[in-house]
């Protein structure tokens, strides 16, 4: 489903050429699950954003089902991220003046939804977060782990191939950064959709099919 194939990222500083990502390559198939893990600044969020289509690489190839995504117009790349890719970051960015049912939808207006249809898949995503009881709560009136939970119904509503989450857990206590690995893994499993986890939670990344380490710009032997 998605491939990257002899991938690589570099950015100039201070007039000097630094290789963040060198020769990456990665096959993702339907219903995959993998973690990638590696120090802070060795480009774990850069990849991720490279298979997302959010940030082109400086060489290699990213398709998705056998088509370079780098190569798609406007009008594809944001049906791409609309219907295809979920994407779930460390931190929520809910709409505060929004409650959790609203903000789930959002997704599936911008995809010109009528709003009754986009009510009852956001209210159906939300049951299957657990959230049935807090659809009518503003961003600000959940807890840390709701809000996540929030987050990850909004990036489930469009039904998507893929979720890309960076650092899910990350900006969570232990005990609900554990529940919110179990409802990751419990999806991945359920709906079949593929998962790419970028952390820093061992845990968490042996939930996972598989997992790798980045290591001076490059995939070290999988961890697992």
């Amino acid at each position: 489903m998605l491939r990257l194939e002899h991938v690589g990222k570099s950015f100039q500083h201070q007039g000097n050429l630094i290789d963040v990502l060198k020769d990456i390559n990665l096959e993702i198939s339907p219903g995959d699950s993998l973690a990638i893990m590696g120090a802070s600044g060795v480009g774990k969020s850069t990849l991720l954003n490279i298979m997302g289509s959010l940030d082109p690489p400086t060489r290699g190839i990213v398709s998705f089902r056998d088509k370079n995504i780098y190569q798609m117009d406007e009008a594809e790349l944001c049906s791409l991220r609309n219907r295809e890719i979920g994407f779930v970051f460390q931190f929520h960015y809910l709409l505060p003046e929004l409650n959790a049912l609203e903000n789930c939808m959002m997704p599936a207006l911008i995809a010109r939804y009528p709003r009754k249809r986009a009510l009852n898949i956001a209210t159906d995503v939300l049951k299957k977060v657990g959230l049935e009881n807090r659809l009518s709560h503003r961003a600000g009136e959940l807890s840390g782990g709701e809000q996540q939970r929030t987050a990850i119904a909004r990036a489930l509503i469009m039904n998507p191939s893929l979720i890309l989450a960076d650092e899910p857990t990350g900006n969570l206590d232990w005990s609900t950064g554990q529940e919110v690995g179990d409802l990751l893994t419990r999806l991945n499993e359920e709906e079949e959709m593929a998962m790419v986890i970028v952390t820093h939670n061992l845990r968490l990344a042996e939930k996972m099919e598989r997992q790798f380490e980045i290591v001076d710009g490059g995939f070290s032997e999988p961890m697992c």
